[in-house]
């Protein structure tokens, strides 16, 4: 089963990190628009992701919610009818919610690093350092907090929950 290790933080200035990552990376990255639908399910997360001009994937994962960084174990399904996935899954399971996002993805060795900007809740960073099978976590969040240090993500702009929660804190405090 493929395995990252992940962070993700706030960010104040998306063009200044962005600056950095493709000066740390030499890539200047690929922009991506997806929008994720998230399902009830009674253990991990489960969302069917829909990429603008691409083939949508079905997304099974477990991860912690912790600050800093965190392994997450996933199962990826490629999604030839999004449209009827969406539907069956919505009968059967329910939405959870739903989170859109302009993505800027800039490889970085190992390290998938995501420049979000997330519809209703603003600009995030996320580092996704994919595991070899032959590496550990802790192999991955030093490589992470390697990155961190090099982009100066500060401690205290880390989140420890996935976009669609604080979508769901969002929707809680406005009742």
């Amino acid at each position: 089963m493929p395995r990252n290790v992940e962070i993700k933080a706030r960010v104040e200035n998306l063009e200044d990190l962005k600056k950095r990552a493709i000066q740390l990376s030499k890539d200047e990255g690929i922009h991506i628009q997806q929008e994720d639908t998230f399902f009830n399910v009674p253990n991990g997360r489960l969302k069917l992701r829909q990429y603008k001009g691409r083939k949508s994937v079905l997304v099974q994962y477990n991860r912690s919610d912790q600050e800093g960084p965190k392994l997450s174990d996933f199962k990826l399904v490629d999604v030839e009818d999004d449209q009827n996935m969406k539907s069956a899954l919505s009968s059967a399971l329910g939405i959870l919610g739903v989170v859109k996002k302009d993505r800027l993805l800039i490889m970085c060795g190992q390290t998938r690093i995501h420049l979000d900007q997330v519809e209703g809740l603003g600009h995030f960073m996320e580092l996704e350092v994919v595991l070899r099978d032959d590496q550990t976590v802790e192999e991955g969040q030093r490589i992470a907090e390697g990155i961190m240090k090099d982009l100066d993500i500060q401690q205290t702009s880390l989140i420890d929950c996935a976009y669609m929660d604080l979508i769901l804190k969002d929707k809680e405090s406005e009742h």
